[in-house]
């Protein structure tokens, strides 16, 4: 499970406050891509505010320019090619991976404190964001045991056994305020893979929306991102400009 927290995990959580009674979850797309660094620094600031009371908590789907992102279990031998994007060291959990156009990136600040501080239920709740929206274009993603992230079966596709990923996931909490996310292929360059072993496991590929045959845009992928996540979360949410 792709974590970094320095919360407890209890295992009897407490009570979620109700849903009808917290405010709605901002929802912020950008247009541009942001740069990485710029969104971690906007990630701690809003997740710091959250936990002062002073801003929503907040989903923000964007996408970056091509670069490679180090998790807390990243290995050195599996970066392939140093050179070939920006590595930058984050603290979520989780390996190597990939981000860039064509895939999009959905961060996540939510106040676990007030929804049953239950950082493992929290995770479970992200891969079934990531099914259900996969499931909105016909397409059935699933969990693998000890493997991080949404796979899909290949066997109809004459390749018996085989198993590409289509998302990750990565999460770091912090004094129960959650960051950083999951992140979904849509049409990203699937090259730009090669440079890294993604996520640590060497035996299997990496697919997206428009390699399975399903001609997917951002602004579709983003609207059952949307529609998936209140569904899954029991969460309203409301569109911040």
């Amino acid at each position: 499970m792709a974590i970094a927290s320095n919360s407890t995990q209890r295992q009897t959580p407490e009570s979620p406050e109700s849903a009808d009674i917290l405010p709605p979850v901002a929802w912020l797309r950008s247009d541009l891509p942001v740069p990485y660094a710029d969104a971690v620094k906007a990630m701690e600031a809003r997740a710091a505010a959250i936990r002062a009371g002073t801003a929503p908590e907040m989903v923000w789907l964007l996408e970056h320019p091509p670069l490679y992102t180090a998790g807390t279990s990243a290995k050195p031998e599996e970066l392939l090619d140093p050179d070939r994007f920006p590595v930058h060291h984050t603290g979520r959990g989780g390996q190597y991976t990939y981000h860039g156009p064509g895939q999009m990136v959905a961060y996540a600040m939510i106040d676990l404190s007030r929804r049953g501080s239950d950082v493992r239920r929290y995770v479970t709740d992200l891969e079934e964001w990531l099914i259900v929206t996969l499931a909105r274009f016909g397409i059935r993603g699933e969990r693998r045991t000890g493997r991080v992230g949404i796979w899909i079966a290949r066997d109809g596709d004459g390749l018996p056994g085989a198993e590409d990923k289509i998302a990750a996931i990565g999460v770091r909490v912090r004094r129960w305020i959650t960051y950083h996310g999951i992140s979904l292929n849509v049409e990203p360059d699937l090259s730009h893979y090669d440079g890294i072993v993604p996520c640590g496991v060497a035996e299997h590929c990496i697919t997206s929306l428009v390699d399975l045959g399903h001609p997917v845009t951002m602004d579709e992928a983003a609207a059952a991102l949307k529609d998936a996540f209140e569904d899954v979360f029991g969460m309203k949410t409301v569109i911040q400009g």
